[in-house]
């Protein structure tokens, strides 16, 4: 489940994007049930992105903003008890690592999902239910 960290310059310090990706990706594993599950853990991946102010808008407007965005098959993020909980997680992650001065207002959580059977585990093609038994192997 690839994770994406887009944040403008400046919203945590250097290093600090590291400890967002680990915090978050627990988010994650928890809101799930998944803590500690050998097959699904190795999967959760990420990249980072750092963009100069200059390159982040809101209205049409230089701002600083962070963006937390998940891709995922369609049975993550299903219930809403785990899309509030984890929203709230992610945004407090990124509020509380750049030391109270990126406004949540400024913090965007968001997920999307793919097409069932469009997604890859150890090189092939699953379906959600495929995936499901994989991951419950773990």
């Amino acid at each position: 489940m690839p994770l994406t960290l887009t944040l403008s310059k400046g919203v945590l310090s250097l290093g600090a994007e590291k400890q967002a990706v680990a915090q978050i990706t627990d988010a994650m594993l928890k809101w799930h049930g998944l803590t500690g599950n050998k097959v699904m853990t190795p999967n959760i991946t990420a990249t980072v992105h750092v963009l100069p102010r200059e390159s982040t808008f809101s209205g049409g407007k230089e701002f600083s903003g962070a963006w937390v965005e998940w891709k995922t098959p369609s049975f993550a993020f299903a219930s809403r008890e785990i899309q509030q909980g984890f929203f709230a997680d992610a945004t407090n992650i990124i509020h509380e690592l750049s030391g109270g001065k990126q406004p949540k207002e400024n913090i965007y959580v968001n997920v999307v999902h793919t097409v069932d059977g469009a997604w890859n585990l150890d090189g092939q093609a699953m379906t959600n239910e495929q995936l499901g038994e994989a991951i419950s192997k773990g």
